[in-house]
């Protein structure tokens, strides 16, 4: 038989019916049956001579051929297709093992496809302003109509793919748009004769083409900022400016390049953010007090107050705006500010966030109206908060940090990137960091299932839902924000394992998430308990779910490179924590000397 340059014939082990496939395609073992599955764009080329060594041995047609051609091309080439599909075993162990390499060698190359796939998506995404790579749209969704503001360019939602580029060493997309989006901070926001304080960054914004001013044939390209007095709800978005510090430090530690947070403009937009976030005001915790709606949960969802996310971020940011502010005069009242935040912040969460089993059981034992300064249950939580399905959902070995504390209330809601961040940032005691990734491996079912990975756990249902939501049709239960599934925390997850040498974790969900991601078009979300369904508003091609996958892969191909994202504990904040434990009069614990007075 001849075969030509765009097809080769393969025949099973009895030799008796040819395959014939197109070489534009690969062939990927099915687990249960001998079946052939086709995957589109094959290269082959870094295990091409063990496979041809295989075809002449195995298969007489492939023999005949010599070592001229395989599909058109030599041993020697490093490109060409190879496929081979077969019903039963080899009889040899030999033979079996050499299945199983190539099988597993298929299995990369389908891998390889699919994030070919996703880089051709993000750079689709790539918004341009005056000819220069500025960002990228929320979405390009080809079978939506509505596109709402989905073609814009939300902060929040350009982290993943600016922290993509940078791992490409892709810089100048991420250069643009942080000095792009900081001329926006200065710009005025005015909703209802109201504006806020200077330091807030925008939500997103949008590239537009106007007529030129004093001539109606020339056209010019400005930027159009949110600020939240278009967005749903009209809420100020104050996790921008926070994720805005975090991707500049990522941008220097990445480029090697200090210059841009060097800046004399780039300096004052850091502090001008610090100083809204450390402004004074009547709250007696360190926490951020914000409304509901203002980070990733962009809608109601009971999460007003003081959310795990955005105090995780909050700290986040402190730490990489210490590391960059650049030593003067002006600027040693804010430092001084910014590290007693940073001191009272993590004693008040790792404190009083964190629950597992012991923590629940002392909750349930609490004592309440408890009028001193002494007093155990500080904030007055009444012990039948703690419902039935948290008592058996927690783990015996694992806990987490809560969605949110107020005073008789605490949210014992899972949010994921809040814990996730709060490992990567050092939020979180070492400790406590393997305790949250040991739940995440005793819930697995519950938190990724069939697609990683919940925004929290569980959801609001019934009457709950009603009130909380204000039966929102959006936030159904377990969909969108009520527990939906969203694939860009993926890169969360990952930087979150590769901190604590536990990629493993990240490993099992990327699998996970290749299963389907593609195939359903990368949506937005994924509805239901176990995330079978593509979210009912779903949009496809949701550029934070491809650039979380994306980066996902590249952190665990190089896991040294999440240090632009990680952040170790501080041993001055190490050695403060402790020495407020010891004025704390339910636990005393030993400490390292130190020398440093904390105000806080």
């Amino acid at each position: 038989m001849v075969m030509g340059s765009a097809e080769i014939v393969l025949q099973g082990l009895s030799m008796s019916t040819p395959c014939i496939v197109s070489s534009r395609y690969s062939v990927k073992w099915g687990r249960k049956m001998g079946y052939v599955r086709i995957v589109e764009q094959l290269n082959l080329s870094k295990v091409q001579q063990r496979r041809t060594g295989f075809l002449r041995n195995q298969f007489p047609c492939c023999q005949r051929q010599g070592a001229e051609s395989v599909s058109g091309v030599t041993a020697e080439d490093g490109n060409g297709a190879w496929f081979v599909g077969v019903e039963k075993k080899l009889n040899t162990t030999n033979g079996a093992n050499v299945l199983e390499n190539e099988k597993e060698d298929l299995d990369q190359v389908a891998e390889d496809s699919i994030e070919d796939e996703a880089w051709n998506l993000l750079r689709a995404s790539v918004v341009y302003y005056c000819g220069s790579p500025i960002g990228t749209i929320a979405a390009n969704d080809p079978t939506s109509s509505n596109v709402l503001n989905y073609d814009q360019v939300f902060i929040r939602d350009f982290i993943p793919s600016g922290v993509a580029f940078l791992l490409k060493g892709e810089y100048d997309i991420v250069r643009n748009f942080i000095l792009y989006t900081l001329q926006l901070q200065s710009w005025e926001k005015t909703m209802d004769c109201h504006s806020p304080g200077q330091g807030l960054m925008p939500a997103s914004f949008k590239v537009r083409t106007v007529p030129l001013e004093g001539d109606d044939n020339a056209t010019e390209e400005v930027l159009d900022p949110d600020f939240g007095e278009a967005a749903i709800g009209r809420v100020a978005p104050v996790d921008s400016g926070l994720w805005w510090i975090i991707l500049l430090r990522a941008y220097g530690k990445c480029t090697g390049d200090t210059s841009v947070q060097e800046r004399i403009d780039v300096q004052t937009g850091i502090k001008m953010i610090l100083r809204l976030c450390l402004a004074d005001g009547f709250d007696m915790f360190p926490t951020l007090l914000v409304t509901d709606g203002s980070c990733m949960i962009d809608r109601r969802m009971g999460i007003h107050g003081h959310p795990l996310e955005i105090q995780a971020l909050f700290y986040s940011a402190l730490l990489c705006a210490r590391e960059m502010l650049t030593p003067e005069d002006g600027s040693t009242d804010l430092i001084r500010a910014l590290n007693n935040r940073l001191v009272a912040l993590s004693y008040h969460i790792r404190e009083y966030y964190w629950v597992d089993m012991k923590k629940l059981n002392e909750i349930y034992r609490y004592k309440t109206e408890e009028y001193s300064y002494d007093a155990v249950n500080k904030f007055n939580i009444y012990p039948d908060q703690v419902s039935p399905w948290l008592v058996e959902w927690m783990p015996n070995k694992g806990g987490y940090l809560i969605g949110n504390l107020q005073p008789a209330h605490m949210d014992f809601r899972f949010f994921a990137l809040g814990n996730l961040w709060s490992i990567v940032s050092g939020l979180a005691t070492r400790e406590q960091s393997h305790a949250i990734l040991d739940l995440i491996e005793a819930r697995w079912l519950d938190l990724v299932a069939d697609m990683p990975f919940k925004i929290c756990y569980p959801a609001l249902e019934g009457q709950e839902w009603r009130i909380i939501t204000g039966s929102d049709p959006k936030n159904t239960p377990w969909s969108y924000h009520n527990a939906g599934a969203w694939p860009t925390l993926l890169w969360q997850l990952a930087i979150a394992c590769i901190k604590m040498n536990r990629p493993d974790i990240a490993a099992k969900a990327i699998k996970v998430a290749e299963k389907r991601l593609s195939t359903d078009k990368w949506p937005e979300y994924y509805d239901s308990k176990r995330a079978r369904f593509i979210g009912k508003q779903a949009h496809l091609h949701q550029t934070w779910s491809v650039a979380g996958y994306l980066v996902a892969k590249l952190l665990l191909k190089n896991p040294n490179l999440a240090k632009i994202l990680t952040q170790e504990e501080d041993q001055e904040l190490v050695n403060a924590f402790y020495c407020m434990i010891d004025n704390n009069p339910r636990r005393k614990r030993g400490r390292k000397p130190s020398n440093q007075t904390y105000i806080v």
